[in-house]
């Protein structure tokens, strides 16, 4: 439970019962720090309309190697929360999820690739406090993504520490998303299964 409560949709006004039922309808559920920070009106519409910019704005990677880098740093930071809604919507995007078992052994495991471990290594040198960013982190992934994919991947990197730092100082945590318990949306369907109409 996080360290204050979440606001009750009788209590969250017309725009934040709107926000809750956009967001039942997209995730199953309300997350929780969604409904934390509701507590400060002006703050959850900049918080909102950051998010949404965000998702519209980091386009230019490819959703693996991004969602890669945020899901080290959220597990880095210790973040509960962030570990269980990023690996449920890395499912959602057909990603490989299964690898993510390795992650602490991204250096020498061949589930990642050469640029998914300059990567990785790059969000690990962020997260860091101090942090230990190289010029020959930053030269390898520059040669690798270009400068706007560089860019893609230190913004995504540090909007994630945001994120994980916030959850974490207010105790907000792990929600069930990837279990089950919190998400109803449908799983995707591996190529050449079909969903059964009865449920099995």
């Amino acid at each position: 439970m996080a360290r204050i409560p979440a606001v009750a949709a009788r209590e969250a006004g017309l725009l934040g019962r709107l926000a809750y039922r956009i967001a039942r309808r997209r995730y199953g559920a309300v997350p929780e720090p969604l409904a934390v920070v509701l507590h400060h009106r002006p703050v959850f519409l900049a918080y909102a309309g950051w998010e949404l910019g965000n998702e519209r704005a980091m386009r230019r990677l490819p959703a693996s190697l991004r969602e890669l880098a945020v899901y080290r740093v959220a597990v880095q930071v210790g973040c509960s929360f962030c570990v269980d809604f990023g690996t449920m919507l890395q499912r959602h995007h057909g990603l490989d999820v299964e690898r993510l078992h390795e992650i602490d052994a991204y250096a020498t495991s061949p589930a990642f690739t050469p640029t998914e471990r300059r990567a990785l290594a790059y969000a690990d040198a962020m997260t860091a406090q101090p942090m230990v960013v190289t010029d020959e982190m930053v030269a390898e992934l520059d040669a690798e993504l270009g400068h706007d994919g560089l860019v893609e991947l230190t913004y995504a990197i540090a909007v994630e520490n945001h994120r994980a730092r916030f959850n974490h100082a207010l105790g907000i945590t792990d929600q069930g998303f990837t279990s089950g318990e919190a998400c109803r949306l449908p799983m995707p369907v591996p190529a050449g299964r079909r969903i059964s109409r009865g449920g099995g």
